[in-house]
């Protein structure tokens, strides 16, 4: 969607670009033209650091640009993109990678006689950048990809006289080629010659007209009969009683020449790029944050901005967001004034509207609401500002007490203490269990398999027990994964298996057996599968006290969905409480969570409900599409605007 993205000096040099697709130098060249040298009023606009979204945008040759200028260091920021399209978050990217480069490179353009900096390492945060705001479908719009397939298929013969043979007369859009496929050797191959360049509406319709030679007076248009299917007949064994030359089992690999290529296996996964999601440290393979180094710029940034513009709409956190009632809230409390509770009922009332608005449960967001408010009680207020950055601190506060957890969660230390204990604890090495529970569709097998991959990069040995022995497909569709994960890891040095006993077995053995099986073999971790569950299904539930007894996993993990909403709560307590006494969840996955934007209330609602911490969020569907969970991120997202 995106062709180009420059960022460049008012004398023109070229500090950093990116080109995701050919565009004319002359775009820019006749932008910074019209509106740094010229200055046209029907483009000029303001030029002193503000958003790109107050910008006029530029057109020139088919292309828009978007832009912003930071007056200080004269520096320009712009992004080229084709006019038929509409990015909404073109505006958000310029403003980001501004504040990134700057925050990176400000000091060494401010030195004296600086005329270029090295801007090799800033491609990762444009990249960073870029994976999160771009919509995901493969980077192509649908006008674009409609426009691809018009002219793929309007070109060649059919053209009116005077154009070419790719379709485009001279002075108008070049054909925009459709990505070309892998090549496979059972495939016809069309022949080069006149045929190869028609339409393949022009080759449908001489393919209708042409025919085998006939004698006689026949008619050119006749048809031939299509031969009529003939109905089989199967033995008592399930086999054909006669052959009829039609293939059967397409299980087995088709034959190929032995001068053929080798073909990848149809689906096969893409390898994926570790340094994308997370990075080894100390011999470990951790999980990255959510963007923690971008956000922690970007939201440095937003502060210094929200302490300036305190009282207008725009700024950051709560003061102009779904709180802005605040704004009015505390104007007439002069200063030097202790708040009494009379003081902060309507701040609290407008604060746990805009938690409700996030998806926060009613409870857990009274109970934040209840925590800032004691904090307030007999302040001695000092002006408007003062008293706005006083609540935001507070709720800070109070968030980040309730989503921080009280232990430990690193898990490859606990699987090291467990699979390699120390000489001095006396203990024997075991395989370290855990488990994945949750309700019926919140992504269980997925996220199962995502650990499953961050462990593989460890190089630990992984058995994976299928444990969901009533759900059609689930064990083909753990196979499917394992299979992938193979894939992905055959030069990481991790293994990983399927232990499975097919449908209708007793859960709590199948997962008994596995524990038993991976001591037996030497696995390192063992991942256990469980079926979905309503947790409002009494008889669904009493059987997770069974399994916990039979399996002793060392941690139980639930699977929860940033989608559901208030009935999080629910679902977080009711699971809690279905193993029995003395066992309860470790830790909770949110799946989907790149789906909610900045509504992410679910975190706070199970964990109020349940006192667990959050472990790790999915952010998508791959298999690297899993991050620690960070507390600050989600402070962030709940204290944004809406």
């Amino acid at each position: 969607m995106l062709d180009t993205f420059e960022i460049l000096t008012t004398s023109g040099v070229v500090l950093w670009s990116r080109t995701l697709a050919p565009v004319s130098p002359s775009v820019v060249n006749h932008f910074i033209s019209d509106v740094f040298i010229e200055e046209k009023s029907s483009v000029a606009g303001a030029k002193n650091g503000a958003s790109a979204a107050e910008n006029p945008s530029y057109k020139h040759d088919q292309h828009t640009l978007r832009w912003t200028f930071e007056k200080e260091l004269g520096i320009i920021f712009v992004a080229v993109y084709r006019s038929l399209l509409h990015i909404s978050w073109i505006d958000k990217l310029i403003d980001n990678i501004r504040t990134i480069f700057v925050k990176l490179y400000h000091d060494e353009l401010t030195k004296p006689n600086t005329t270029i900096v090295q801007c090799v390492s800033f491609d990762k945060y444009f990249d960073q950048q870029l994976h999160e705001l771009e919509p995901t479908g493969g980077g192509k719009s649908d006008v674009r990809a409609l426009q691809e397939d018009t002219f793929a298929d309007d070109t060649g013969d059919d053209a009116p006289t005077g154009q070419s043979q790719n379709g485009a007369s001279p002075g108008s859009s070049p054909t925009v080629s459709r990505p070309s496929t892998p090549s496979t050797s059972h495939l016809l191959v069309a022949k080069a010659g006149p045929v190869a360049k028609m339409s393949r509406r022009a080759r449908k319709g001489q393919n209708a007209k042409s025919g085998p030679a006939s004698s006689g007076d026949e008619a050119t248009r006749k048809t031939k009969a299509k031969p009529v299917k003939r109905g089989r007949k199967w033995d008592a064994d399930g086999f054909a009683d006669e052959d009829d030359g039609v293939q059967l089992d397409y299980s087995a690999a088709p034959p190929s020449d032995s001068d053929a290529e080798p073909r990848e296996r149809p689906g096969a996964v893409e390898e994926v790029d570790a340094s994308t999601w997370g990075s080894n440290a100390k011999g470990k393979f951790v999980l990255k944050d959510l963007g923690d180094e971008v956000n922690a710029i970007l939201a440095q940034e937003n502060a210094k901005k929200g302490a300036a513009t305190k009282t207008e709409e725009s700024s950051g956190g709560l003061v102009g967001t779904g709180l802005s009632a605040i704004s009015g809230l505390f104007r007439n409390v002069v200063g030097g004034k202790t708040l009494t509770k009379q003081d902060l009922d309507k701040a609290m009332k407008g604060m746990e509207e805009h938690l409700l608005k996030k998806n926060v449960a009613r409870e857990a967001a009274v109970r934040l609401c209840e925590g800032v408010e004691k904090e307030l009680l007999g302040v001695k207020t000092g002006n408007f500002e003062s008293i706005n950055t006083r609540i935001q601190k507070a709720m800070e506060a109070s968030l980040t007490k309730m989503l921080t957890p009280t232990s430990s969660l690193d898990l490859l230390r606990e699987i090291d203490s467990i699979t390699s204990p120390s000489v001095t604890s006396l203990r024997k090495p075991r395989p370290y269990v855990m488990s994945i529970v949750g309700v019926n569709g919140v992504g269980k097998s997925t996220n199962l398999s995502k650990i499953c991959f961050f462990l593989l990069q460890n190089k630990y040995k992984v058995l994976i027990a299928a444990g969901d022995t009533f759900r059609s497909g689930a064990v083909e569709q753990l196979a499917v994964h394992v299979r992938n994960l193979k894939e992905l890891t055959a030069r990481e040095g991790g293994q990983v298996e399927l232990y499975q006993k097919g449908y209708g077995k007793d859960a709590a053995a199948v997962a008994k057996d596995a524990v038993a099986y991976a001591a037996q073999e030497g696995f390192d971790v063992v991942l256990i599968d469980t079926a979905g569950r309503r947790h409002n299904d009494q008889r669904l539930m009493s059987s997770l006290e069974k399994f916990a007894k039979f399996a002793q996993p060392d941690k139980i993990l639930m699977v929860g969905e940033a989608l559901v909403g208030t009935d999080s709560v629910a679902q977080a307590r009711n699971f809690n409480a279905a193993f029995g006494s003395g066992r309860s969840l470790d830790g909770f996955i949110i799946s989907k969570c790149d789906t909610v934007g900045d509504m992410v209330g679910t975190l706070v609602s199970i964990v109020h409900a349940t006192n667990v911490p959050v472990l790790f969020v999915g952010v998508g569907q791959h298999y690297s599409d899993l991050r620690n969970f960070s507390v600050k991120w989600a402070v962030e997202k709940l204290l944004s605007s809406t």
